[in-house]
């Protein structure tokens, strides 16, 4: 036997450990040189560990969930040829960018198999092979409920492509309002789900947030009739350069203008060292849900953006985001957050802090109801702006007085484009 052993690379960054998300292969796998073994996560971002030989795994150097040291034990595989070790540094280095990851977790069944459809070629690999495929392919097979073992791969060496999975699903699809066998049958299985990985991390900035922080809540009612007619002016007369505005351009601007005001609100708070640090540049965390969990973009001096730049920025960031392609820098250094759910916003939130930020303003879904104005009833566009502050930084007036601004620039967009307007001229 020729044991190769591969050791975890030093993947750069002052990196000194990182923890196992999830392995692609066991002991025994078949593996060709370049395929997928493991995922592993840093502070914020998960890479993909490929395999810089063929060989057939010997043993894994960690469990889902483990923490190793650059330069530990990662994998043991038996070669053909010399044995020897690898640091996979070249290897890592011509990877695939890094990937949000998810750890793979067993799901229980029913019992009840599924019936493949005949129009569905069956895999051409061996039982046992583990299928080739890119990260992106195996993030979209876990999103689509797909077992790559069942399909098969029209790429070379017969590595899975977009393509194979867009046709096994479409081939395994039910026709519109067929019952399955399953529909009636009652269940008891269970499902367990390790927290590793960025759950893992999300969990823990979200314990050390609420553990740290005395929060305390504001929630004002906004009305965005008018802004509305703007956003939908201004995206009809667009030039084609220009992205589509959202509401959110909007209410950076709103939230830049008013921490202007409100220096202690765009703030960090150390309280290991008693000190609070007032940032003149508006470094807006923008909260975004990803398969993988909730990640902070940050665009970077808000303050000299105007809505167009701002919006195009968002869509880049949170582009990256989502396919696990945000660097360090790009998820780090925010000084106030925006954290919105969209149009299934609710009517209240109580977001979290992001630590050691000492304010966080939440969006809410937009409503349309009846309202009184000069003795009429007219129909109005709500929404709610539901926000948290660190009381230890921030007093309740100030918090008021803060999102009162943002209210008043925001029912009057106008303003939002006068950025030496000061709260005296509102």
């Amino acid at each position: 036997m020729n044991v190769h052993v591969i050791k975890m690379p030093d993947i750069g960054e002052g990196i000194a450990e990182v923890e196992v998300v999830a392995w692609h292969v066991k002991p025994g796998d078949e593996v060709q040189e370049d395929q997928a073994l493991a995922d592993v996560m840093t502070d914020k971002a998960a890479v993909e560990i490929p395999s810089p030989v063929k060989g057939k795994v010997i043993a894994l150097g960690a469990k889902a969930g483990d923490v190793v040291a650059v330069g530990a034990e990662l994998m043991r595989l038996d070669v053909e040829g010399g044995g020897g070790t690898d640091e996979v540094a070249k290897a890592t280095a011509a990877a695939a960018p890094p990937t949000a990851a998810t750890a793979t977790v067993a799901k229980a069944g029913n019992g009840v198999a599924p019936a493949r459809a005949a129009a569905l070629p069956a895999p051409s690999r061996a039982p046992d092979q583990k299928p080739l495929a890119s990260p992106s392919v195996r993030r979209h097979a876990r999103e689509l409920g797909i077992e790559l073992r069942d399909v098969s791969g029209s790429g070379p060496a017969g590595r899975i492509e977009h393509s194979d999975l867009d046709a096994h699903a479409a081939g395994k699809r039910a026709p519109a309002g067929a019952r399955t066998p399953s529909d009636l049958i009652e269940r008891h299985d269970t499902e367990q789900i390790p927290v590793i990985g960025l759950r893992r991390k999300i969990a823990q900035k979200m314990q050390e947030s609420k553990r740290r922080i005395p929060h305390f809540a504001y929630v004002e009612e906004v009305d965005v009739t008018e802004l509305e007619k703007l956003r939908a002016f201004l995206n009809e007369t667009r030039r084609d350069d220009q992205p589509k505005l959202t509401l959110l351009p909007f209410i950076m601007r709103a939230v830049v203008l008013a921490a202007a005001d409100y220096p202690q609100i765009n703030a960090h708070f150390d309280d290991d060292a008693g000190v609070i640090t007032r940032y003149r540049a508006v470094h807006l965390g923008i909260a975004t849900q990803t398969k993988s969990g909730l990640v902070v973009p940050v665009v970077k001096h808000a303050e000299a953006r105007d809505i167009w730049e701002s919006a195009a920025e968002v869509s880049r960031l949170a582009g990256a985001a989502r396919d696990g392609k945000a660097d360090r820098e790009e998820l780090s250094g925010s000084t106030i957050t925006i954290s919105s759910l969209g149009p299934l916003g609710g009517i209240v939130s109580t977001p979290i802090i992001n630590h050691p930020e000492v304010a966080i303003v939440g969006i809410n879904r937009i409503v349309e109801r009846p309202v009184f104005a000069d003795g009429a009833v007219v129909a109005r566009k709500l929404m709610n702006l539901s926000s948290s502050f660190d009381h230890r930084v921030v007093d309740g007036q100030d918090a008021a007085e803060f999102i009162q601004r943002v209210r008043r620039l925001l029912e009057v967009p106008a303003t939002l484009f006068m950025p030496s307007a000061r709260q005296s001229d509102t």
